[in-house]
């Protein structure tokens, strides 16, 4: 006697995103340059390098000094994903195969780009000691204070940033000065569509991404916009698709010409963190 039921499977045409960062989480927190044409980008720091005021000299004449003008060089590279499919693939696949390639090509370039930002703010030669431990209020506040201290004005909320782990996160989430609504403030600014946790003076970017996320040595860094800069081609991230009729595919390509620089060593904070308690067991 044959099956009493003839069973029919149902594909779902939506498909459902891959769990992974899909956007910049950095590019609000930099120096923005766009580049028009070349392969460098100039970032020009000014200041009196400490200068004190003067008194008239014996004859008569107040001395005169230069400014402290720093330039810094950004060279741009290319980056790019490409993503290919043949007719029948798509033809044959579940979901909107085509949607689905230039989405995950931009999503590899956005996470390319907070990757360069943190390779370079991990040049920054202050933190909050060797050791790494658990994030804690005392530590944050000693990032604060050694900001403050090099003339960085953290009074510049908007332009303020600690960059952390999920870990991390999830200890400060413990501690009732960062949990409690009446010392949070959570607002929106300029630049992508995300809203940051604003505590003791920094906009808190959590990223899964940071170097050793997981582990018992990740890297987090608080710091001002002004102390890094980000270089991009005038027409931003190119997202094109297309077609080949001669081969019979698709594909997909998301581009961008970029580089990043440490603009000021005395901005950027490092901080060692050991994430490794909350990691899978």
């Amino acid at each position: 006697m044959g099956s009493q039921s003839a069973a029919m499977i149902q594909y779902r045409q939506e498909f459902v995103n891959y769990f992974e960062v899909r956007e910049s989480l950095l590019r609000a927190s930099v120096t923005k340059e766009s580049v028009v044409k070349g392969n460098q980008a100039v970032f020009l720091v000014a200041g009196t390098g400490g200068a004190s005021a003067v008194t008239r000299g014996l004859n008569g004449l107040i001395p005169s000094r230069g400014d402290d003008l720093t330039q810094n060089t950004a060279t741009l590279q290319e980056w790019h994903d490409l993503v290919q499919r043949t007719g029948f693939n798509v033809f044959a696949s579940q979901g909107d195969a085509r949607r689905i390639m230039q989405e995950t090509t931009m999503a590899v370039i956005n996470r390319k780009i907070d990757s360069d930002i943190l390779t370079e703010l991990d040049n920054t030669t202050l933190d909050t000691g060797n050791t790494a431990a658990a994030l804690t209020l005392s530590k944050v506040a000693w990032a604060y204070a050694v900001l403050g201290n090099n003339g960085v004005p953290v009074e510049e909320e908007d332009n303020m940033f600690f960059v952390i782990s999920p870990a991390a996160n999830a200890y400060l989430m413990q501690t009732k000065e960062f949990a409690s609504a009446d010392y949070v403030d959570v607002k929106p600014f300029n630049g992508p569509m995300r809203k940051y946790r604003r505590w003791m003076g920094f906009n808190w970017v959590v990223h899964p991404n940071v170097s050793g996320a997981g582990t018992s040595l990740e890297k987090l860094f608080a710091f001002h916009r002004s102390a890094i800069g980000q270089a991009v081609n005038k027409d931003d991230i190119q997202s094109p698709i297309g077609y080949n009729e001669e081969q019979d595919y698709s594909w997909a390509r998301c581009s961008i010409f970029m580089g990043s620089k440490l603009l000021q060593n005395s901005g950027v904070v490092r901080t060692n963190h050991d994430g490794s308690a909350y990691a899978a067991t």
